[in-house]
């Protein structure tokens, strides 16, 4: 009995940790997305406190009018922009690359 809690120390010093879960892909887009709209909301909560110098800020900026649109809730990207994301990583852009792997695929088996 004395022998057992050192014993058990010794067994479980040896183990090596078990590897974190990775994410699917879903779940990462998920997690994206949540910690995004969490950090908007931070900052937007930041730009309207007190502490902020929005003179400062807006002095700095290229779009005053955007930023201010955003402080007061509008998206942070304009619908431009979220169609180019779209046409570069979005499902158009998967079956794109799924065209192109399936060219290199055929051209391998010819040779």
């Amino acid at each position: 009995n004395w022998c057992f809690p050192s014993g058990r120390r010794v067994q479980s010093s040896k183990l090596s940790p078990t590897p974190p879960r990775l994410l699917t892909e879903e779940e990462y887009r998920l997690q994206g997305e949540v910690e995004t709209r969490r950090a908007l909301a931070e900052l937007r909560s930041f730009c309207q406190s007190p502490e902020f110098s929005a003179w400062s800020t807006v002095s700095r900026i290229q779009s005053p009018k955007r930023f201010a649109d955003f402080v007061g809730g509008a998206s942070h990207v304009t619908p431009n922009e979220v169609s180019v994301h779209e046409r570069e990583f979005g499902l158009e852009s998967l079956f794109i690359d799924e065209q192109l792997f399936e060219e290199d695929d055929d051209d391998d088996d010819e040779d």
